[in-house]
């Protein structure tokens, strides 16, 4: 085979071939010399053309995926009946898409934004998810394109427009929460970067508990204090909320001293600590935690590190002295006994403000002392953190959010994802960092 591919196309394989042998070669019954014809960038434009509508699938997908491909031929493909030809053409014209703004030729734009139209109607999932994580950050992605994306009926393929993408005006993200999207799709919006205040109003009318709490932990959303404080009425009911409120980056005296009166006795110490509070609504807090704890006898437990909001942890043991019960190691091993232990328990536990367990959790997934992630917690290592959280088999979204709410790093400060949604550092210099925290645990 190599043979015959030698003698009909040369040895160099970059060379352009003659129209006329080109236009015979596109002709040849052996489906692998006309596949060998597709692939190449140097076959011209109308004997790519012919080739689209090869009967062999092979040689269509090798059309779909050549750049130099025409994009008359792209739209004739993004019909294909083959759903392989049309996820490589979905990759190939997502990939191209940067370049629409700056495209010479506006006729080239126009038939790209059609490939791009029907492309986000195919019937199947994974072109329009292709497309989807594709364009999330393509600034001159078609907006017609981009709004379809993001109403589409599978959460995989609307998530990462929602979440990203800077094509999607205000307008169109307050239509969007309006007209019950798919499920999740308001948890994605959520975590957008500065969620103005608007958006964040239509998300709090929505009464999405799940998309809410994102909301909250999310620092750079622009909440209204009247919509913190409608929030916070609710909150009582909804314990996934308090750890969020109460670590918001700016949080009013009022809504603060509201907070005082339910939230668990493992944040009032969060709550009391905060430095943006001014001293006159620092005393008048200090003093709604001291007539709670004369009522109830709960309060901020003895023993916990300070502002942390740790409930008396033991010393490398996970112990929660002064309560009954299991104590945080026992529960996180328990669980990852019965194969229970994953990120959602994990999530839950952060959201209630339980960093005991959480951390706890950590030192049984990533096989480690409780020490050892008490070490790197209290050090605010950034990447001491997402180090533990590697080994622990956990998201780069939750290693973000574990730098933040469990290690009190500012959001400044957070080693944040590479591209991707990939960890920002190497296997390698995760596995040192682990290395350097056990050494000086053994110490």
């Amino acid at each position: 085979m190599a043979g015959l591919m030698g003698r009909l196309f040369g040895k160099g394989g970059a060379e352009p071939i003659p129209y006329e042998k080109a236009r015979d070669l596109a002709a040849n019954d052996k489906p692998s010399v006309r596949r060998e014809l597709a692939r190449r960038s140097t076959t011209q434009p109308e004997v790519l053309y012919f080739l689209a509508s090869d009967e062999t699938v092979a040689v269509r997908r090798e059309i779909a995926g050549n750049d130099a491909t025409p994009r008359q031929a792209d739209l004739m493909l993004a019909r294909d009946v083959d759903e392989s030809v049309r996820t490589g053409l979905a990759a190939k014209i997502a990939r191209l898409a940067p370049t629409l703004a700056s495209a010479e030729q506006d006729n080239l734009r126009r038939v790209t934004e059609e490939v791009l139209e029907v492309l986000a109607r195919d019937e199947a999932t994974r072109v329009r998810q292709i497309l989807s994580e594709a364009l999330k950050d393509v600034a001159s992605a078609p907006h017609a394109v981009i709004k379809r994306l993001a109403r589409d009926v599978e959460l995989v393929v609307a998530g990462p427009v929602l979440e990203h993408s800077p094509v999607l005006s205000d307008d169109d993200l307050v239509e969007i929460i309006n007209s019950d999207p798919v499920r999740g799709a308001l948890s994605r919006i959520s975590r957008r970067g500065g969620v103005n205040e608007r958006v964040c109003d239509a998300i709090a009318k929505a009464g999405d508990d799940r998309a809410i709490t994102e909301l909250l932990g999310n620092d750079s959303a622009q909440i209204r204090e009247e919509t913190l404080d409608r929030l916070i009425d609710r909150a009582p009911e909804v314990e996934a909320w308090h750890a969020p409120l109460v670590r918001r980056p700016y949080l009013p005296a009022r809504a603060a001293l509201r907070l005082a009166q339910f939230v668990a006795d493992a944040l009032l110490n969060t709550l009391t600590e905060r430095a943006d509070l001014d001293p006159e609504a620092a005393r008048a807090v200090a003093e709604a935690v001291g007539r709670r704890i004369a009522e109830t006898g709960g309060g901020p437990r003895a023993g916990g590190t300070k502002g942390d909001g740790k409930e008396g942890a033991g010393k490398g043991n996970g112990k929660a002295r002064g309560k009954s019960g299991p104590t945080p190691l026992e529960r996180a091993v328990a669980l990852h006994r019965d194969g229970k232990l994953d990120e959602d328990e994990i999530a839950e536990a952060l959201g209630r403000g339980d960093r005991a367990f959480v951390m706890a959790s950590l030192a049984v997934r990533a096989g480690v002392q409780v020490a050892m992630v008490e070490q790197v917690v209290s050090t605010h290592s950034a990447k001491g953190v997402v180090s533990l959280a590697w080994k622990a088999d956990l998201s780069i979204r939750m290693a973000t959010q574990l730098q933040m709410r469990v290690a009190g790093i500012s959001p400044r400060k957070v080693l944040p994802p590479a591209s991707g949604e990939r960890y920002p550092m190497s296997d390698e210099d995760m596995e040192w960092q682990l290395e350097f925290f056990r050494g000086l645990g053994s110490r």
